[in-house]
């Protein structure tokens, strides 16, 4: 079994990446949230850079972005390190 290795992702581009995502995909903070199993209040922080994902939330995250395709594979590489 392999086991994929966890984004490497700091807290401005934790924002940039999460704020850009949630655009691209058409939704707002309060729908993202809900689809991530976070509040409002937390998916808020974490685009205006007073929290950082969790390592969990990030593995949801990084599989929505999987979801969205070559533009998902780009907002990884832009964003991420691996």
């Amino acid at each position: 079994m392999i086991i994929a290795k966890p984004l490497s992702i700091k807290q401005p581009e934790a924002a940039a990446l999460i704020r850009e995502m949630r655009s691209h995909v058409g939704l707002t903070q309060e729908q993202l949230a809900g689809h991530l199993g976070v509040t409002y209040s937390t998916l808020n922080r974490w685009e205006n850079q007073r929290g950082k994902p969790s390592p969990m939330a990030i593995q949801k995250i990084e599989a929505m972005l999987e979801q969205m395709g070559d533009r998902g594979q780009e907002l990884l590489a832009q964003y991420t390190s691996k």
